[in-house]
């Protein structure tokens, strides 16, 4: 079993930055895929990015691609997300996510992951 907690969520205004963080329970994080996705009011969760379980492989959705970033540190049980240049289309709740079958391969779809954070949201202005 693994616990996930996010924080760093809050509100920004358009072109401003972000950094989430995702703190893992367990002593086998580093075994783990490690996924962000959001979900918007009246909106499917959607893929935000992923990261293999040693972080040489990252993936992200075409939305984010250059301006967000993914990393781990193992050390600390923990995944980032840096978003910078937001968007208010970026508005949403945030949620991470650890897939136990992760640590070579990359997933977007949420299904395929088996445990998940309470979220942190993300409100951005224009």
């Amino acid at each position: 079993q693994v616990q996930l907690v996010e924080s760093g969520g809050g509100l920004v205004q358009a072109g401003g930055s972000l950094r989430l963080s995702c703190a893992a329970s367990g002593r086998t994080f580093s075994s783990y895929g490690m996924g962000w996705f959001r979900q918007a009011p009246g909106k499917e969760r959607e893929f935000v990015a992923a990261i293999t379980g040693r972080g040489r492989t990252t993936l992200y959705a075409d939305s984010v691609k250059g301006r967000f970033t993914i990393s781990r540190d193992n050390a600390k049980n923990t995944v980032y997300l840096q978003m910078n240049s937001l968007k208010p289309e970026d508005t949403a709740v945030y949620y991470c996510a650890a897939d136990p079958t992760g640590y070579w391969v990359l997933r977007r779809i949420p299904r395929e992951y088996d445990f998940w954070g309470q979220g942190t949201q993300v409100t951005v202005s224009s």
